[in-house]
This record gives structure tokens, sequence and C-alpha cells, in this order.
């Protein structure tokens, strides 16, 4: 186990912290396991350092929305939240703070693998794929190194906000569909009232516009999303 993704598992719940902690296991990840926000803020400002964090919403004193608000913008660990069925608002406010994808409690322990491993792709070998340097309207996207700056100026984007923008510059002009992006972006099926992409959307018109560049993006009431070329 020596080299394998090491994942921190934060839940009140112990003993659901403990069988969602050996599937993982058996799955071949490491795992560290903490039950409450304080003591994960502990354990991310020590090493070995956490490949990914699950991180349960619904934590006594301080919540896993809280956790997630002190740890971002300046530790970018993948995140994905575990949220109650029906919790929304919860649910939003994680991918607004800057979360990666989110899973309704109890959690089938396959598809919250799945998303693991869907996540670490992305993060861990952003050399794959197309690395040629994409160049839009003032919106400059660098996959090899997974850089990013609007007008010159550097943004902070996360590892799902990073590759939304990537598919949308890809086809500037063209209308790209909910589904295509949760497909490429987040490697799992859109579901029912699933609201990732369009709060990941969100997230990176604002971090545009407070570089200098607005409306770029545009909706396509029930379909999905397009970057506007200058063209």
């Amino acid at each position: 186990m020596e080299n394998s993704p090491l994942i921190l598992l934060v839940d009140d719940d112990q003993e659901l912290c403990d069988l969602i902690g050996e599937y993982i296991t058996a799955e071949g990840f490491a795992v560290d396991k903490v039950h409450d926000g304080q003591s994960a803020l502990t354990r991310l400002a020590s090493p070995p350092e956490c490949q990914l964090i699950v991180l349960d919403i619904m934590m006594p004193e301080l919540s896993g929305l809280d956790v997630l608000q002190r740890l971002r913008p300046n530790n970018s660990t993948p995140v994905i939240m575990l949220t109650g069925r029906g919790d929304d608002i919860d649910r939003i406010l994680g991918l607004e703070m800057g979360a990666d994808d989110y899973l309704a409690k109890p959690c089938n322990p396959r598809e919250l693998v799945a998303r693991v491993r869907a996540i670490l792709r992305r993060t861990q070998n952003p050399a794959t794929g197309d690395q040629h340097l994409l160049d839009v309207a003032g919106i400059q996207l660098s996959p090899a190194d997974m850089q990013a700056n609007a007008l010159g100026t550097p943004l902070q984007l996360t590892g799902a906000e990073f590759n939304t923008l990537k598919v949308l510059m890809q086809h500037p002009g063209q209308t790209q569909t909910k589904a295509f992006l949760t497909e490429q972006v987040l490697h799992r099926p859109l579901t029912a009232y699933d609201r990732s992409i369009d709060v990941h959307v969100s997230r990176i018109r604002q971090k545009l516009a407070s570089a200098g560049i607005h409306d770029i993006i545009r909706s396509v009431r029930g379909v999905g999303y397009q970057l506007l070329s200058a063209d």
C-alpha cells in the first residue's frame, strides 16, 4: 500500500467510516479516518499528503461546509461531499465552495470508489489527452500543467472547473449538452436534478468576470452551455 493513493475519510459516523474504509482499502487505496471537522483540518495540515478527501457535510460543531470553506482556496485537494438525500442547498453550497463532486448518503461504496477513481484519473494524469494550449477570447488554458489565465490574470480553478472550461474552449461557438459535459468532466452520467455542471459553470463565470471577461459563456436553456467565440 506504500504507493497507493491516500484517501482521507471525514465522517462522525464511525461505524460507517469503518465500513467505507474497509471497502476502499480492499480496492487498493490507503485510508486515513477522522471523525470531526477540526481533526480533518489538523490532519490535512500535516504529512503525508492526501490525494482526495471524502467529506461528510452533516457533522456537529465544524460541519463539512465549514471545513471546505477553511480549506479553499489554499488547498486544492479534490473533495467528494457526502450529503443527505434531498439536501440540494448543501450540495450547491459545497460545489460553490470548491468541492469536485457529491454523493447522497447512504452511498453505495462501489459508486464512491468509481467517483474516487474518476477524479484521481483527472487530477493525477493531467498530461493525458489533448495537451495543446487553448486560447479563446482572451482566455488561455494549458492542459499540460493545469494553468489558466484570463486577460493575463491567473485563474484559480478547481479540477472540475478547469475541465469544464477546457471542454467548452475545445468547441467554441458550439453548444455542449449538460449530459456531455457531465460525462467528460465528472466521468459519470447526468442524473435527475443534477446541478453539478451548472454550479461549476457559475463559478467559472464569476472567476472570469473578476478577471474582466463577462458574458462569454452562454446558457442554452434546457440543453447546456456554449463558449462564445470572439470571431
